[in-house]
């Protein structure tokens, strides 16, 4: 029905900075928040930053200041932008959209995830 589609993970060194990209595409009728989640090896998948169609946002107070969400509404495209990466930033990120499909309501959609390593 919907996918998400991310890119632009990779390898950087500390202090560096990368940007994720995340496309939704499919039988979409409307989104409504848009966001991404990581989950470090042995850890459990936790919240990065979520933003709505009026462009509010949310973040996780440990990427606050250094990571910024935003969106292209007409594209179904979220966006996030890392600077001063650090090695607790290394983590699968994942791509989180509430999509109605038809039915009404906003369902979850997922991304397959992205690897992200910071590194020197």
């Amino acid at each position: 029905q919907v996918q998400l589609v991310e890119s632009g993970g990779g390898l950087v060194q500390p202090g560096g900075s990368l940007r994720l990209s995340c496309a939704a595409s499919g039988s979409i009728v409307s989104v409504n928040a848009m966001g991404w989640y990581r989950q470090a090896p042995g850890k459990q998948r936790e919240l990065v930053a979520t933003i709505i169609p009026d462009g509010s946002t949310n973040y996780a107070d440990s990427v606050k200041g250094g990571f910024t969400v935003s969106r292209d509404n007409a594209k179904n495209t979220v966006y996030l932008q890392m600077n001063s990466l650090k090695s607790e930033d290394t983590a699968v990120y994942y791509c989180n959209a509430e999509v109605d499909v038809g039915s009404g309501w906003y369902e979850d959609f997922w991304g397959q995830g992205t690897q992200v390593t910071v590194s020197s």
